[in-house]
């Protein structure tokens, strides 16, 4: 059975910083893309950033371009966004995605085959 975990400190003020982790486990972790996701209270889940299974190609939305970074570690089946200079607008409930296409970092949510349970963060200013 496939499971992703999505953990992190979930409370952080404007202008600060934050890294979430998402463990995977029954799946082979190097075989899959990962993606992170998040959706805001009223809005649809919107695409975060991608990574290809050797961490080798990242792909970011425009809106967290420069701020955020996504990397992951095969030896423990993890990957991370690292989050810096957050802002209101970065709030939601934050989904890592696995997608069995290796080497594809993809923007589209369709196209991921496994899903985490979601993780709050929330940005006060």
């Amino acid at each position: 059975q496939v499971q992703l975990v999505e953990s992190g400190v979930g409370l952080v003020q404007a202008g600060g910083s934050l890294r979430l982790s998402c463990a995977a486990s029954g799946l082979t972790f190097s075989s899959f893309a990962m993606g992170w996701f998040r959706q805001a209270p009223g809005k649809e889940r919107e695409f975060v950033a991608a990574i290809s299974w050797n961490g080798v190609t990242t792909y970011y939305a425009n809106s967290v371009k420069g701020r955020f970074s996504i990397s992951r570690d095969n030896a423990k089946n993890t990957v991370f966004l690292q989050m810096y200079s957050l802002k209101g607008e970065d709030a939601g409930v934050y989904y890592c995605a696995a997608d069995r296409d290796r080497a594809r970092v993809a923007g589209m949510a369709s196209v991921y085959n496994y899903w985490g349970q979601g993780t709050q963060v929330t940005v006060s200013s």
